[in-house]
This record gives structure tokens, C-alpha cells and sequence, in this order.
């Protein structure tokens, strides 16, 4: 008993040296990670379904939706210190139609604790006016106006019984970057202090975001479908965007 006591005794400080230096070659400065961004899109709580769920507004009025997809950029991350590391050419598409576009893993992380996440709801200023890019930018996307040189932001397409528009369409093409239209908006959150998001080299954290496509639609401003169904820019786009600005993204949860 006594000698297993001892062995014991001289374990201990082994495992917690190793621990702890396990732990710091995990956060280095000099060693990077990835993690996960994954984007679940809802209605007002209720799972998004293409062309084929209707869904009422805060007005009362119901539509459908039959293209949802935006663009996130220039992400952010901060740690408690202050100290902040945004993530080089982070210009991601995230498509309802295309599943794979709402689980992106982001590579060459520094390792460490973040406690806060910000970006942008668009894309930036600089690169609405430098002319034809590749990737998540690429026109071929279907998300740019080439008529007016620039980014869709946002794009909400759908029906409602409301909308006086042909075939009660509902077009909300949400872009531009010139006051007093400049509809970029910046999300940003604290991240639990308890359980922020650890970038290790041997783990992959998943961080949940909920999306709610009717954000769009109130907020700031209500809208209904009879007097507002149809924008692309302007002083409309506005209106739709100081609404999802508010309203869009919550952070649900973190995997670690």
C-alpha cells in the first residue's frame, strides 16, 4: 500500500507537467487550427423549407420562400485581452438550396480562447467596386447587379397572397454602399466567457448559428406585403436591411 502511496506520489506532478505542456503547445502564438461556422435557417423559430411552407409575417400575412442566401464577410475574432485576429479573404455564400454552403470550416486559426465573433452582412465597400472576382464572389453566383456594379447582400424571393406585385411575387434583393442606401451591417456577439470558442490543434469547435430569413420583414419597421414587395437598392433595401441587422443571426451554441 505504502509503495503504491509513493508511485503515486511521483506520478502525480509527471501527469500535470505533461498535462500543462500538452496544453500550451495546443496555444502556442505559432500554432493555427480550424473550426466550423454552421448556419441553420428558420422562420420565426420554425425550420425553412423551400416553396413549400407558408409562413406568416408580423403583419399577419402569409408567404412562402423560394431563394434565401447572403453573404458573410471580414470575420472577426477577439480574445479577453482585447487582441483580435480577422480572418484573411473571408467572403463566404451561404445558399438554402445548397446545404453544403451552411457548414464552412475556416483553416489557420491561431490557437486560444475567443469570446467574441463579428462580421459583416454583405461584403465590404472595396470590393463592390473591384470588378469581376472568383469564388463566393464570382457573378456567376447569381448575386451581383451588374447593371449597377455592385453585391447583392441579401436575397429573400418568395410569394404572398399580400404582394401586389405580378404573380404576388416577393423580390428582396438587398444591396449598396453609397449613403444614404448603404445597406452594409455588421454582426457581432460575446461569447460565454464559461465556454468560449477554443481553437486547439486537436480539436475542431463548431460554432451554431440560427438564421431567421423573417427578420427581414420586422424590426425597426414591419412590413407588409401590400405596400413593400419588391426592392433591389435604395431607400427600401434600407428599411429591410436596419431590420435583419437586429435580427438575423443568434449565436445558439459552441461545440469545444
Amino acid at each position: 500500500m505504502k509503495i503504491s502511496q509513493y508511485l503515486l506520489a511521483l506520478l502525480c506532478p509527471l501527469i500535470c507537467l505533461t498535462s500543462c505542456k500538452k496544453d500550451a503547445d495546443e496555444i502556442s502564438s505559432d500554432t493555427k487550427s480550424s473550426f466550423t461556422l454552421e448556419f441553420e435557417h428558420q422562420v420565426n423559430g420554425a425550420a425553412l423549407a423551400l416553396n413549400t411552407t407558408t409562413y406568416k409575417n408580423a403583419k399577419g400575412e402569409d408567404f412562402k420562400i423560394n431563394v434565401f442566401k447572403y453573404y458573410v464577410s471580414n470575420i472577426k475574432l477577439s480574445k479577453a485581452d482585447g487582441t483580435t485576429y480577422l480572418i484573411p479573404e473571408s467572403y463566404l455564400l451561404i445558399d438554402e438550396s445548397k446545404p453544403a454552403s451552411k457548414l464552412v470550416t475556416i483553416n489557420d486559426v491561431p490557437t486560444g480562447d475567443y469570446t467574441k465573433i463579428e462580421y459583416t452582412i454583405g461584403v465590404d465597400y472595396a470590393r463592390n467596386f473591384a470588378g469581376a472576382q472568383t469564388g463566393a464572389l464570382d457573378p456567376i453566383n447569381g448575386m451581383f447587379w451588374t447593371w449597377n456594379s455592385g453585391y447583392i447582400f441579401v436575397k429573400l424571393e418568395g410569394t404572398s397572397p399580400q404582394s401586389t406585385a405580378a404573380n404576388n411575387l416577393l423580390t428582396f434583393h438587398i444591396g449598396g454602399v453609397v449613403d444614404p442606401n448603404n445597406t452594409i451591417r455588421t454582426y457581432s456577439t460575446e461569447i460565454n466567457a464559461a465556454n468560449p470558442l477554443r481553437i486547439r490543434t486537436d480539436a475542431k469547435p463548431n460554432m451554431h448559428f440560427i438564421v431567421n430569413a423573417a427578420s427581414l420583414f420586422t424590426g425597426t419597421n414591419d412590413v407588409s406585403f401590400a405596400s413593400l414587395n419588391f426592392t433591389m437598392g435604395g431607400a427600401n433595401s434600407v428599411i429591410v436591411a436596419n431590420n435583419y441587422a437586429k435580427g438575423l443571426f443568434r449565436l445558439d451554441h459552441i461545440h469545444n
